[in-house]
């Protein structure tokens, strides 16, 4: 985008989800969203991060992606304990899981159609639901 400010959009959009815009956080929003909606691992974007020559740890990225997670910015997707995702379309929507390759693909919400959710406990309510179709190749 011609005429605007490198980091104008990332410190925009941290604003707009109430987090400070702190340099770090800043090159993080750049490498997460300047190429679209993306599913990534706190590792590879700790590479990425390292690739660009930001110096990050990876306890900070691990810290970051669970801020962003928690304001809304992103969406975390746990394929399996300990194996998350972060995905930066943070709209409702479900997964496919690629099991051989781990490639997320994003299913739009009004292509699943849930009949039935079980009885919550006393005192719960749903907040959301998540499906995610775990495929291999035929």
């Amino acid at each position: 985008m011609t005429g605007i400010r490198p980091f104008t959009q990332a410190r925009e959009r941290l604003k707009r989800h109430g987090l400070r815009p702190t340099r770090q956080r800043l090159a993080l929003v750049r490498l997460l969203f300047d190429r679209g909606d993306r599913h990534v691992t706190a590792a590879q974007l700790h590479a990425e991060a390292a690739a660009a020559g930001v110096r990050v740890s990876l306890a900070t990225i691990y810290n970051t992606l669970n801020q962003f997670t928690a304001a809304g910015v992103l969406r975390e997707v746990v394929v399996e304990a300990g194996r998350s995702y972060f995905d930066t379309n943070a709209s409702e929507h479900h997964h496919i899981l690629v099991e051989p390759t781990g490639e997320l693909i994003d299913i739009p919400a009004s292509d699943v159609q849930v009949s039935a959710a079980p009885r919550l406990p006393e005192g719960m309510a749903l907040r959301r639901m998540d499906v995610i179709l775990r495929v291999t190749r035929a």
